[in-house]
This record gives C-alpha cells, sequence and structure tokens, in this order.
C-alpha cells in the first residue's frame, strides 16, 4: 500500500462478502449494555430470521434482561489467526424480542441446522426444549462495520508447518 491509499477503503467487504462471511457457521460476540452502563460480551450461536440475525436465550439471562431495558446491542464475528488473514463484520443493531411462536419456531430449527445438522421431524421434542422459557431477539442493524485483511496482499507470517 503506497501513501494516499486509503487502507480502510480497501480492506472494506462488499455487502456480498459481509453475507457470505456471516452465513458462515460460527460464534459471534454479542455485546450488549448492563444496568450500570458496564458492557456484558458474550460468545453466542446466532441464526437467521427474515434475512436477520436472530438468538434465542433464557428469559432471564443478563443478556435478554439487558436487551429489554436498552434494545442496543454490538454484534462482532471474526475469524483469522494471523494479522493478514484477519477478518471481521461488526453490526451496531437495535433488538427486537419476538414472541411470534412461529418465527421463534423458525429460529430454533435454523439454529439447530447450523450447527447440528439437518432438522427432521422426530427431532421436535429437541428443538421444543431449545425454545423452553427462551427468549428470541432480531438484530435490525443500523450500521456496518467490515475488514479483510487477506486484501491487502501481505506475506504470510504463519509459521511453517
Amino acid at each position: 500500500m503506497g501513501h494516499g491509499v486509503n487502507q480502510r477503503s480497501a480492506i472494506k467487504m462488499s455487502p456480498d462478502e459481509i453475507q457470505a462471511f456471516i452465513e458462515e457457521r460460527r460464534p459471534m460476540t454479542m455485546c450488549t449494555v448492563n444496568h450500570d452502563g458496564t458492557i456484558h460480551a458474550v460468545a453466542m450461536w446466532y441464526g437467521l430470521v427474515d434475512g436477520m440475525i436472530a438468538i434465542e436465550t433464557k428469559a432471564k439471562s443478563q443478556k435478554a434482561r439487558n436487551l429489554a431495558r436498552d434494545p442496543r446491542a454490538t454484534l462482532l464475528f471474526e475469524d483469522g489467526d494471523y494479522y493478514e488473514e484477519l477478518r471481521g463484520v461488526e453490526l451496531v443493531c437495535r433488538a427486537e424480542v419476538i414472541d411470534d411462536p412461529e418465527r421463534m419456531w423458525a429460529l430454533g430449527v435454523n439454529l439447530y441446522e447450523r450447527y447440528y445438522g439437518t432438522y427432521r421431524d422426530e427431532l421436535r421434542p429437541f428443538v421444543e426444549a431449545m425454545l423452553n422459557k427462551r427468549i428470541v431477539a432480531v438484530f435490525h442493524v443500523d450500521r456496518t462495520v467490515s475488514w479483510d485483511h487477506r486484501k491487502l496482499g501481505l506475506p504470510s507470517t504463519r509459521p511453517p508447518a
């Protein structure tokens, strides 16, 4: 990268790259605001409902209480072990708690398939148990930040095998 080149714009992911990255199977870090203003950060599995990132969590969990009080959240998706491999997406969002049983069920099935495999009708009791005493939240994205250091074309710092 020479002088005058905006590195930030060079490593930014396209909307299609962001979508593909988020659709990969991985955990995300979800940050919510605690009652005292500190940040509560936790690794979460996530699914997609109506094209939006969605989570399920215990109704009495800290993150559920935080979202009920303040719907602001930041979601972080990341990958890479070495600087030249780092990729990530940060979504600054507002959470919406979903209580519609059909949408909750859709997330339950989506999560099962993302992290366990193909859903079959005989697995219904498992998904029902997974959603018992839980809330589902979908996230409306206000701002997206992304980076993909592979676009820099840097030499590998990965040690030889």
